[in-house]
């Protein structure tokens, strides 16, 4: 079973596809991906007051666990998504809006995030929350991995990972690519439920070469996902718009010392929320 519970507190050397040795050359490997989309591995935050992830595995039902996940941010952006009232957590039932940025919802109502009724406090069906779902999608590259985790924050985790950034990075003028952080997890309740809020800790820095390897290897993937962000948007309107039928965007290739492809996997994750 593969964790990164041991969170690289001795500050091991943090390995990077381009420094990673293959037994298969890069033909080899395309060939096998020939008319594929490969798209990321999920991970989303429990509930039920959880406090370890579920992380995919090769067999589905047999997942992997782990308390922490332990890695770098190499990108992350706002995803916003409205759902029929009633239908919130049915995995089957698309979202009658979305926002792959946060910021211009396709569908039903559209327009812009920051202004629509939807997306203001005490909109939702219970509580004081919004009807709208902010969440924040996290793509998060293990040590030794190929392609990074995409791992979506719900609403009740939004606060904690902003107090993070602000305090680890912006306010020390660096960005998440930077530095090796680790992401773990704590039960909470609001009185009725128990729900999970995940926790956020930078283990410690790049410098040197090691920092500009991965400064050059997270800029080039940030491109390619905001290509793909901006063809799965153009889809998506193109579609609710009824102009012609919806296709997944074509797979995008990622060069920073290694070749990987990504597809169409950006989406709004659903799971309880706390009442």
């Amino acid at each position: 079973m593969y964790t990164q519970e041991t969170t690289l507190a001795n500050q091991e050397k943090f390995l990077l596809p381009a420094t990673i040795e293959s037994d298969f050359t890069q033909e080899e490997l395309a060939d096998d991906m020939d008319g594929m989309q490969m798209s990321f591995q999920r991970v989303k935050i429990p509930g039920g007051g959880m406090v370890q992830f579920e992380l995919p595995s090769d067999d589905p039902d047999n997942p992997d666990y782990a308390k922490v996940l332990v890695g770098v941010i190499l990108y992350n952006h706002s995803n916003n998504a409205y759902w029929p009232e009633g239908s919130e957590y049915d995995e089957n039932t698309s979202p009658l809006c979305s926002s792959v940025d946060g910021k211009t919802g396709i569908g039903e109502p559209g327009g812009l995030c920051a202004t629509c009724a939807l997306n203001q406090y005490g909109t939702a069906p219970e509580g004081a929350g919004k009807a709208c779902k902010n969440m924040r999608i996290l793509y998060l590259l293990r040590s030794g991995d190929y392609m990074p985790l995409q791992v979506t924050l719900p609403p009740t985790s939004l606060r904690p990972f902003k107090d993070f950034i602000n305090q680890s990075f912006i306010f020390r003028r660096r960005a998440t690519c930077g530095s090796v952080i680790q992401i773990g997890l704590k039960k909470m309740n609001n009185g009725s439920n128990d729900y999970s809020v995940a926790t956020f800790r930078r283990l410690y820095d790049f410098e040197g070469e090691e920092l500009t390897q991965m400064r050059a290897f997270a800029g080039s993937f940030k491109e390619q996902v905001k290509l793909m962000l901006q063809q799965r948007a153009d889809s998506n309107e193109e579609q609710h718009s009824d102009i012609c039928e919806y296709t997944e965007a074509e797979s995008l290739p990622v060069s920073a010392g290694t070749h990987f492809c990504m597809g169409n996997p950006i989406d709004g994750e659903r799971e309880a929320l706390p009442a």
